[in-house]
Order: structure tokens, then C-alpha cells, then sequence
């Protein structure tokens, strides 16, 4: 690993240190190194704490962003990432079309029950649902961004097409910034209207997965969505500039994304050097670097891996093709990838399996307070890579890969010695009802201050 402030280290040495092993190598990052830093709560410096709120999470789950506020999460994030927007097939910002959900997001009454302030909604209100919840959510943090997080694994069908002309580029930002910026929502019935949503959102956050190479099925792909994707960024940018500095004000609308671990994937769709001019920041995929869809078992999310995907891997790959470290927030778990049927012995890692192990919500993929029982248990044996920085669970048939709050520690803390921007976390709900793994982060990145 490359020290990236003023000396190389040995691989075990810097380990050590990121796993308070060794006293520390070098001063924190926290004294806002060249704007590693934006301005905390209490005006000390503080680090970006993204995280993602579902928008279906309100369902099944019964996740609501009151919990948010009960949990104390709100008090640990600088932004909620709203998943998500809907770019459509007629290349803009969309609501009431395939893939939105108007009733979760602004027309669905919310109860004084899952109310943040405690107080129902009412039938003539403009603007109900997760976005008015969010709008006082907000009143109660003056300091919390919300960002509309845009596509997603499966809803970036459309971006290639939306972005191939600079006309259809000018007219997706126009229409993400009318929609949800300006907040003129669709009216239905009582709700919606001009400027409904007026205040809710600080920022955009554009997850296309991926330009310029493979994402879900179906979705569009062109050699020329790198290009494209550049140009994109940069029109976010001027078009938000200019709406900020309309009227006098002179507000700074942020900008965000969503990218990916894999080089390959990096190198076919981000010019990373130019990007980084226009974006606030970008959100690091440090997980899912294997899957329950494969055939052996594998960490998702490690620190460090020689031979593997890691999140040192990926920090390296962003700052090698010209990010500054300071921009670069890095993305932790708060779920596990897991299989079942794994034979071969051992600790279960790296052994073949018969599939995805079930759970929850979708097999393979289970909550970290759920995981939190398993490990409860007794049932489950937890193991620690603990030069690599990852844990997983095995009761000798089915096996979990999962942060944490020992792991997520680990992280912030290289965090901080890196120099790099913050922590973002997929997704909030995956957290026990009071907020350990976010707390877990927020006494990482506080450390050494």
C-alpha cells in the first residue's frame, strides 16, 4: 500500500497501523487536509457520512426516515442519498412512469406514528411521503444534505440514450433540476404542484451503472458513453451553477455519483481526471466485490487483498487515474453476501457452494442486524482476516462476508490516514434499530482529532 502523504510504508506495517496495531504513522486527516474535510456539527472538521435511505424501504421492511431521527443516525450523516430517480425512456427526469414510485415518495400520507416531528399529514397538503419526512428531518439537522440519487443497477437503462447528443444532455439536466431541485412535481389530486418539493433536495447523485461497459440485462451500452458521460457531468455542473446563483442565492448545489471498483470498468466509462473537476465528490463502490451468484465463496468488501478486488484497490485505481484523495468516499456495507452448501473444510472461504443462502429479503443478500443474530448465536463461528480487514460468518454449511462495527472501525480509520473524503454506506435500513454500525463509523473517522 502507498502512504499517501509523505512516505511509503511496508505492506504489513501499514496494516498494523490501519488496524491501531502500530502507534499512528501519520497525523489524521481531519485537520481538513487541502479540504479533506468539510465543517462538522460542533464546527470541528468532519468527514462525509453518505448514506443511502431506499425508497421501498418503507414496505416490507418498514423503514421509514423517522427511524432515521429515533436511531440518532441523523445526527452521524452529513447526506442521504434518496434512491431512487428515474431517468425514463424519454430521456428525462421522470415521476409516475415505470420504475417510480410517486406514492412513496410524495403522495402517500404518512401517520403521527412514522411522522419525524410526530404529526400526521393532512389531506390538503402539497407534499406528503418520504420527501416531506425527509424536508422535516432536515429542519431538525440544519446541517443534513439530501441528494436524489439518480439510476441504480436497475434503473440505468436509459442513461446511453438520454446522453448521446449535447441537446439530450441539456434537457435530462433541465429536467432533474425542474423536477427535483425547483421541486415542480406532478400533480395528483391534492399533491404535487410548482415547487412542492422545494427545498428538499441539496444536490444530485448520479448512479448510471455503468457507462461504457456491462450492467444490468438490457441496459444500453455505447463505446462513446465515457465521452458522453464527461460531457453529462460537466452540464450537471453548469446547469447547477447557474440555478444556484439565480436570483442572488448564490447556493452550491452539490454533485455526486456512484463508481465503480473494477479498472476495467473504470477505464471504459470515466475520464477520471476530468470528472473530478465538476464533482463534489464520488461515492466508491467498496462492496459486492464478490457475490452469492458465484460458485465459490469470497469476500465482498475486504481492506486489503493482494490478489482481489479491496477497497485499498480501488482507492489506488481513482488516485492513479488523477482523483484528488480528498473527493474519494468509500463505500461500506451494511449487509453481507452469503452461500450455502459450501464443502471443502476449513474456514468456508474460498470453498465451493451449492448456491445463494436464503434469507430475508432476497437469498444472498441478508441486513446486517439480521447477520448480528447469526453471529448471537452461537451457532456461527466468526473468522477475522485480520490482515486483510473483513470478517465472515461460517457454522460449517453456509457462509457470511459482512462488515461489522470492528471491520467498519478498521475502515474509517484508513480513512482518516489516507486522506480521503468520508464513508458511504448501502444501505441505511441494514442497521440495528440503534444505529450501531453508524456509530461504529462515526467513532472511526473521530478518532485522533
Amino acid at each position: 500500500m502507498r502512504h499517501r502523504f509523505t512516505t511509503r510504508l511496508t505492506y504489513g506495517a501499514a496494516v498494523a497501523a490501519v488496524l491501531g496495531l502500530l502507534a499512528p504513522l501519520a497525523p489524521a486527516a481531519a485537520a481538513d487536509l487541502d479540504g479533506a474535510a468539510d465543517s462538522g456539527r460542533h464546527g470541528k472538521a468532519a468527514y462525509k457520512r453518505v448514506g443511502y435511505f431506499i425508497q421501498w424501504g418503507i414496505y416490507a421492511r418498514n423503514f421509514h426516515v423517522k427511524d432515521l431521527e429515533t436511531s440518532g443516525t441523523a445526527d452521524n450523516l452529513s447526506h442521504i442519498n434518496y434512491a431512487f430517480g428515474n431517468v425514463g425512456s424519454s430521456g428525462t427526469c421522470q415521476l409516475g412512469g415505470p420504475g417510480s414510485d410517486s406514492w412513496a415518495d410524495y403522495v402517500r400520507p404518512v401517520g403521527a406514528a412514522e411522522s419525524v416531528d410526530g404529526v400526521a399529514d393532512t389531506a390538503e397538503q402539497a407534499l406528503v411521503g418520504n420527501f416531506n419526512q425527509l424536508r422535516k428531518l432536515k429542519a431538525r439537522h440544519p446541517g443534513l444534505k439530501v441528494m436524489i440519487s439518480l439510476g441504480g443497477w436497475s434503473g440505468s437503462a436509459h442513461f446511453s440514450d438520454a446522453v448521446r447528443t449535447d441537446a439530450g444532455r441539456k434537457a435530462l439536466v433541465a429536467s432533474c433540476i425542474d423536477l427535483y431541485l425547483k421541486g415542480n412535481l406532478p400533480a395528483d389530486g391534492a399533491r404535487g404542484g410548482a415547487g412542492a418539493a422545494a427545498g428538499v433536495f441539496d444536490g444530485i447523485d448520479l448512479d448510471w451503472e455503468w457507462p461504457g461497459s456491462e450492467g444490468a440485462p438490457g441496459n444500453v451500452i455505447r463505446p462513446e458513453d465515457k465521452q458522453n458521460f464527461t460531457a453529462l457531468v460537466h452540464e450537471f455542473r453548469t446547469q447547477l451553477d447557474a440555478y444556484g446563483d439565480k436570483a442572488g442565492k448564490r447556493r452550491h448545489f452539490e454533485l455526486s455519483a456512484y463508481v465503480p471498483t473494477a479498472p476495467a470498468k473504470i477505464d471504459a466509462g470515466f475520464e477520471v481526471a476530468k470528472i473530478m473537476r465538476d464533482f463534489d465528490f464520488v461515492n466508491l463502490q467498496g462492496y459486492d466485490f464478490h457475490v452469492s451468484g458465484e460458485k465459490t465463496t469470497a469476500q465482498q468488501s475486504a481492506l486489503y487483498a493482494k490478489k482481489d478486488f479491496s477497497v485499498d484497490q480501488t482507492v489506488d485505481a481513482w488516485l492513479r487515474r488523477g482523483a484528488p484523495a480528498r473527493k474519494l468516499v468509500t463505500g461500506m456495507p451494511f449487509y453481507g453476501q452469503g452461500w450455502t452448501g459450501v464443502t471443502g473444510g476449513g474456514d468456508g472461504l474460498g470453498q465451493p457452494a451449492a448456491g445463494p443462502a436464503p434469507a430475508t429479503w432476497a437469498a444472498g443478500s441478508e441486513d446486517y442486524k439480521n447477520l448480528k443474530k447469526l453471529a448471537d448465536s452461537g451457532t456461527y463461528k466468526l473468522h477475522r482476516g485480520q490482515r486483510n480487514g473483513h470478517a465472515w460468518l461460517f457454522d460449517g454449511n453456509t457462509l457470511w462476508t459482512y462488515d461489522d462495527p470492528t471491520v467498519l472501525r478498521t475502515k474509517a480509520a484508513y480513512v482518516r490516514r489516507e486522506g480521503l473524503g468520508g464513508a458511504m454506506i448501502w444501505s441505511l435500513d441494514g442497521d440495528t434499530p440503534d444505529g450501531e454500525l453508524i456509530t461504529a463509523i462515526d467513532q472511526g473517522l473521530k478518532q485522533g482529532r
